[in-house]
């Protein structure tokens, strides 16, 4: 059976709550560029190096992290390393390197092999709830991966997301986006995680062909052309300045984000102004602004994820890997490279592993 198959097949069942947009149709045009393994390299050193700068101060608003520790441009003491300021990883790294190991393994996607590493290779530092969720439905309670996952549309899936474009990058194809849905569905079963991972997906392998940044409108646009035609239920945020507000993901950021750049916001005031938390109405606009601000410029880009926002880790993650797939890993500055542990575990013993595996997923000729 093939993917597509097993994608239409899943939502007769009601099992991805998406509608089967036209993307589902649309070829990704193959990528014979020869600055793409240092773009798949960039994308994946990025997302690792923005969760390790961000995960010692995860969780503090801007204002005490600042206080705490000034303005973060490197990466802080942690207590897995002996104080030492290095980057270990958390749960967005971890994730994303267990998925990308997997796609080596097998050639592409196998949502189960997925599953099982999630569930079997160790402890997933600072996970949130939803995925704590579908390590009981899958794990423990012996569901199936496609009905495993919560129906959250907090950002855990869309931190992880990234390496599954990697296999259709060279040959191209309409797999990306059927991957993309199954992949995103295996911890975060709900409308608005499951289009953010496909439009994000969309904007890496585009921004990996590009030879220079996109305007700061194309972030929005592009992104909502691939979300708002899949997405069919309507959130409201948990707080700030748009509490009120009930629609999709696209509505909101078609809403928030032209109106920022008009208004000239710093990273800090906008983010704060809509609240930068783990809830995706709150993740992608920060995302989005931040790159439609400083996307031209991948360390200011990462630096201004880490230190303006309140689930900085994560929002980093996803900055760093598409100021990653963007620029490549020659853009990314050299001291994170350096401090950066390789781990995919906490705690010491597989120093070097994101290394190995970045090495490998961009190797020329490789996904062929």
């Amino acid at each position: 059976m093939s993917s597509y198959q097993t994608l239409t097949e899943l939502l007769a069942k009601g099992l991805l709550p998406i509608h089967l947009g036209p993307v589902f149709q649309q070829a990704l045009a193959p990528n014979p560029a020869a600055h793409l393994p240092d773009r798949i390299a960039g994308m994946l050193l990025g997302l690792a190096i923005g969760d390790a700068l961000g995960n010692t101060s995860e969780g503090m608003l801007p204002q005490e992290r600042r206080q705490a520790h000034g303005e973060i441009t490197d990466y802080l003491p942690n207590r897995y390393a002996q104080d030492q300021p290095v980057g270990l990883p958390s749960d967005d790294t971890q994730l994303a390197f267990w998925t990308l190991e997997c796609l080596l393994a097998d050639g592409g996607l196998d949502p189960d092999h997925v599953a099982r590493a999630f569930t079997s290779n160790g402890k997933i530092h600072g996970m949130g709830g939803s995925v704590r969720e579908f390590l009981r439905n899958y794990k423990d309670r012996g569901r199936p991966w496609y009905e495993a996952g919560a129906e959250s549309a907090g950002n855990g899936a869309l931190m992880r997301i990234a390496p599954v474009v990697i296999p259709h990058l060279r040959n191209g194809g309409t797999g990306l986006w059927t991957d993309a849905a199954c992949g995103a569905a295996i911890t975060h079963r709900d409308s608005m995680s499951i289009a953010s991972c496909i439009a994000f997906c969309g904007l890496l392998a585009d921004l990996m062909r590009l030879d220079e940044p996109p305007p700061p409108a194309w972030w929005v646009e592009r992104f909502v052309e691939l979300a708002g035609p899949l997405e069919t239920a309507r959130y409201s945020p948990r707080g700030g300045a748009y509490a009120d507000f009930n629609g999709t993901i696209s509505e909101l950021i078609t809403a928030l984000i032209p109106a920022a750049l008009r208004d000239d916001l710093s990273a800090l005031e906008a983010c704060d102004r809509w609240y930068s938390g783990a809830h995706l109405l709150e993740t992608v606009p920060s995302v989005l602004y931040i790159l439609a601000r400083h996307g031209h410029d991948p360390e200011q880009a990462i630096v201004r994820a880490v230190n303006d926002t309140k689930d900085n880790d994560t929002i980093a993650a996803i900055v760093g890997a598409a100021v990653g797939a963007l620029h490549g890993q020659a853009a990314l500055p050299a001291r994170w490279l350096a401090g950066l542990s390789g781990r995919t575990r906490v705690r010491a013993g597989d120093e070097g592993r994101v290394q190995e595996l970045v090495a490998a997923a961009s190797r020329e000729g490789g996904w062929q």
